[in-house]
Parts: C-alpha cells; structure tokens; sequence
C-alpha cells in the first residue's frame, strides 16, 4: 500500500469519527454547553479586538508581502519562510470558502442567536458570514497548523495544544457552538494538510 492510499484511508476514518461527534454534540451539547458558558460574558470582547478575523487576516497578509519582498531583493528565501508564506495562503482561502460558502451554505444561527431564542438547526441556504457553522476561526487556525503538521512532523504537538487553547477560547466565549468549533478544526486541518502534501510533492521535500 503506498504513502497516498494510507493517508487517504486515514483521513475517510477521520471523517467518519468527526462527523459522528459533530452530529452527537449537534444534538445533545451544543445548546447546554452554551448556556453553560454564557455567563462568562466579559470574555469575547477583549477576544474580539485581540482575534478577531481582521486582525488575523491582516497579519497573514502582512506576512506574505514580506516575503514577496524579500524574495524580490534577496532572489530567496528559506525554506521556513516558504512554509509560513504557504500556511498563510491556505489559512486565508479555507477561510474565505468557509465562511462565504460552507456558511451560507449550512445556515446555522451563532449561539448569541440561538441564545435569544433562534432555533439551533441547518437553514440551507440562508446562511450568511455571521452563521455558526463550521467556525471561521477554527478553520483559519487550523489550516495554517495542518501546513506545518505536514511539513514539519516536530510541530505536531505544538499545534495540537495551541489549536486546542484556541478550541477552548471559541467554547467558554460563547463565539460558537462546540459541534462548530470541532468540524471547523477538521476541515482546517484537512486543507492544510493536503496543501503542506502538495507543496511537498512539489520542491521534493
């Protein structure tokens, strides 16, 4: 069995595994969970301002056109530079496809909304980028992790309890619901990955 087929037949057992928590936590946590939690209200603000999308987008974009320029004047830049001008890309394209697509898609109302009486159910089609369902945040961290999970096997640990923290953020700030907050994490993770898989393929690495 060679190297594709493997990864192949782990991530189909991935997915399998995410979607059935996804649809237990759906059904049976999400709402109580958020409840739970709503009483730590003083928390998304400062979170908002700290990291919030914009904020990350902009220095993800910052980022890349640093090593544009420095590609121009140097004529290259380190193999480390690669990898985090690639994460970046990647990380701002989940991004975008998640929340202009995967989200106006599903249509799940956030837990503020559901919280003030919205039902906490799939609207298709009607949706928006204000939606739940799967987290922009989550995708937009762990598509950049999933790069360097790939690409450098001795981050794995690392981003594992970073993205786990941020998991934990999302959850006790009422951002969204945990069945959001998980899918987000593995549709990020799955494109970063298949991207860090394709970028090694491509320089030999």
């Amino acid at each position: 069995m060679n190297h594709f087929s493997v990864v192949i037949r782990i991530w189909s057992v991935s997915l399998v595994a995410c979607a059935a928590i996804v649809t237990f936590s759906f059904l049976r946590m999400d709402v109580p969970t958020a409840l739970y939690f709503w009483n730590a209200a003083g928390l998304p603000s400062p979170l908002n301002l700290a990291f919030g999308s914009s904020v990350i987008l902009s220095a993800e974009s910052a980022v890349i056109l640093f090593t544009v320029l420095a590609r121009l004047l140097r004529g290259h830049i380190s193999v480390f530079g690669e990898t985090v001008a690639i994460a970046c890309l990647v990380s701002m394209c989940a991004y975008v496809v998640n929340d202009h697509v995967l989200k106006v898609f599903f249509g799940v109302p956030n837990p503020a909304d559901v919280l003030h009486g919205a039902a906490h159910g799939f609207n298709f089609w009607m949706g928006s980028d204000r939606s739940s369902f799967p987290s922009g945040h989550m995708v937009l961290a762990a598509a950049f992790a999933g790069v360097f999970m790939r690409l450098y096997k001795a981050s794995i640990r690392l981003f594992s309890a970073l993205l786990l923290i941020a998991a934990g953020l999302l959850l006790v700030g009422d951002w969204h619901f945990l069945s959001d907050i998980i899918t987000g994490g593995f549709l990020g993770t799955s494109a970063g990955i298949l991207a860090g898989e394709g970028w090694a393929a491509h320089s030999g690495r």
